[in-house]
């Protein structure tokens, strides 16, 4: 698989919105610690490819992981029940692992990275909120975003497999 460099270039002061059925997350997107991560995320989001897709991966007090296309024509209850292929869809590419340039890679409780293979550059659009600190997961993952506030916490702790990412808007692009 190709390893794509977004055009998209961060300002560094983006903020993803992010719409589920369970409520809305606000994330300060780290575009200066993670520029190809945030750009990618920038750009996916923008051409709606989150849109509809569902959290597929709930480990308590580890993950809750989304992004992955192939649960897009997929109900709720298929994604709950465990479907062939979850997990394994992407945009079609893969970008390059920036854990060991980003200076604020940390796991912390809420924090938003990107999802990959056995791979170091393997991530393409999957990505996980922590359900907790996680820093086992600092030297392997790339963080790209924390969030803004006590109520986007409290949604990122709601969700579960089979909940729904309605639309990612993207604040303070220019």
């Amino acid at each position: 698989m190709s390893i794509y460099t977004p055009e998209y270039k961060p300002n560094g002061k983006e903020v993803a919105v992010i719409t589920t059925n369970k409520g809305v997350i606000k994330v300060k997107l780290a575009g200066n610690d993670a520029p190809i991560h945030v750009g990618n995320f920038v750009e996916l989001a923008e051409k709606g490819f989150y849109n509809g897709l569902k959290f597929h991966r709930h480990e308590p007090n580890f993950v809750i992981q989304g992004g992955c296309p192939n649960t897009r024509d997929l109900t709720p209850e298929q994604v709950k029940n465990g479907y062939p292929g979850l997990g394994t869809g992407n945009p079609g590419y893969s970008i390059k692992g920036e854990w060991t340039t980003n200076p604020n890679n940390r796991h912390q409780d809420g924090t938003l990275a990107m999802a990959r293979s056995s791979s170091p550059d393997s991530a393409g659009s999957q990505f996980y909120f922590c359900l907790g600190s996680q820093a086992f997961l600092d030297g392997n993952y790339t963080v790209f975003g924390d969030p803004v506030d006590q109520e986007s916490m409290d949604v990122i702790h709601s969700l579960r497999k089979g909940d729904e990412i309605l639309s990612i808007e993207i604040e303070n692009k220019d």
